[in-house]
């Protein structure tokens, strides 16, 4: 069965800090359930800085880095291709005999 919300996809978040705001996603984990969205969820992270041999072979250089978390799939909803508005997904086949996701808005398929 084809994943409601897939890598590329443009979601709108619907529940917790960052509600109402909208981005593409960069990642899905299907078996814990969840999605790293482009800009959102912002979470800090203390990192110890490297040796010096490695930051000038391009090593991580350390501080607080900035990455992004990961939000629940319950909580993002798909933007409809045609309109930009949040939409339920469901599944259809096309002539190909192959499992194509629509937008339930419009009837829409996504890329």
């Amino acid at each position: 069965m084809p994943a409601r919300v897939r890598k590329g996809d443009q979601v709108k978040v619907i529940s917790g800090k960052d509600k109402g705001k909208t981005g593409q996603v960069l990642r899905v984990e299907p078996k814990k359930g969840r999605v790293f969205i482009e800009g959102l969820n912002i979470q800090k992270r203390h990192q110890k800085p490297r040796t010096v041999r490695d930051t000038q072979r391009g090593g991580e250089v350390g501080g607080v880095i900035e990455k992004e978390g990961p939000i629940h799939l319950s909580n993002v909803m798909p933007l409809d291709p045609k309109t930009g508005d949040p939409t339920r997904v469901g599944t259809t086949t096309d002539e190909g005999g192959r499992r194509v996701r629509l937008a339930r808005r419009t009837g829409e398929a996504f890329e």
